[in-house]
């Protein structure tokens, strides 16, 4: 592990600590340091704080490069369902159970293992060795639309889109209970749980996370919702309609998992995103329909 600290001079005050940082240490890309500052390995003042945080004089800027982990991520033939694919990018419409990248415990059988053997040496390098090509992510259990860059200069304008608010993610979602308002907003800021490191939860000292939610339909005991969300924090959709008392459906991590329709894992799916294009600048739009295990859910409900 690397540890450096730097005490904020005039020239940088007033500059988000995200652009402070990727010029003060010019080997950390822009993206990189965004996701060290997600990640808790840049602090101010020896406390998390936000990307857009703006820095002010004598701020003690702590920066920590964790070693790299010796990784060989290997090509696996995997089906993919592709949704979209050009020079530039991959949309793919992810299974649910399908984990995004290795990681602790997941070496191999992930998604990206499945886009190195479609994709070869044609992915951007910016997420790094373990992950390659990845912009955003969902959920394991979470089931739909994922954009993968396939060069640098794809994953920088679409991580802008992102960062800015300009990616229109929709998702499907079955919950538990009967959700008496039409539409809502939920605005409540997520951080890590203090209680369980391995979950996220609402706090009052967390990030500003922003989900509106519109029923779709009503059932006995159950709702059907269309979900937009203006931020992407970790485990956001499950964490708000959790702290809300409408649970979704399958979710073993922020409700008992208890459903009558045996299914294992949330009933959530990314079913439309909306960009631009990042060469072409055209106007995106791309849906994916839900997955039959979904469907024979909600007929069983309609039944």
């Amino acid at each position: 592990m690397d540890k450096k600290e730097y005490k904020i001079s005039e020239e940088f005050v007033g500059l988000r600590l995200d652009k402070a940082v990727s010029m003060k240490d010019t080997s950390l890309s822009r993206v990189a340091v965004q996701r060290m500052i997600d990640e808790e390995n840049i602090l101010v003042n020896n406390k998390t704080t936000k990307t857009s945080y703006k820095l002010k004089l004598d701020d003690v800027v702590t920066i920590i490069k964790q070693e790299p982990k010796e990784v060989e991520i290997k090509a696996e033939d995997i089906p993919l369902d592709v949704v979209y694919e050009d020079n530039d990018i991959l949309v793919v419409n992810k299974q649910k159970g399908l984990v995004v990248h290795p990681g602790n415990g997941n070496p191999d059988g992930t998604l990206v293992n499945a886009i190195m053997a479609r994709c070869k040496d044609s992915l951007s390098g910016i997420g790094g060795e373990i992950r390659p090509g990845i912009v955003h992510r969902i959920d394991k259990d979470t089931s739909g639309l994922l954009i993968i860059a396939k060069n640098d200069a794809a994953h920088i304008n679409v991580s802008e889109q992102i960062k800015n608010h300009e990616v229109k993610k929709t998702y499907i979602a079955l919950v538990r209970g009967v959700v008496k308002e039409n539409q809502a907003t939920i605005n409540m800021p997520i951080a890590r749980s203090t209680k369980d490191r391995t979950k996220m939860a609402v706090s009052k000292n967390g990030k500003e996370a922003i989900t509106h939610i519109k029923v779709l339909e009503r059932f006995e005991g159950f709702t059907l919702l269309e979900v937009n969300i203006e931020t992407g924090r970790t485990h956001q959709i499950r964490v708000h309609l959790s702290q809300i008392g409408y649970p979704i459906v399958g979710d073993f991590v922020y409700s008992n998992g208890k459903n009558p329709f045996g299914v294992e894992g949330q009933m959530l799916h990314s079913c439309k995103l909306e960009f631009v294009h990042p060469t072409s600048g055209k106007k995106m739009n791309l849906e994916a329909k839900l997955p039959e295990y979904f469907e024979s859910v909600l007929k069983e409900l309609r039944g």
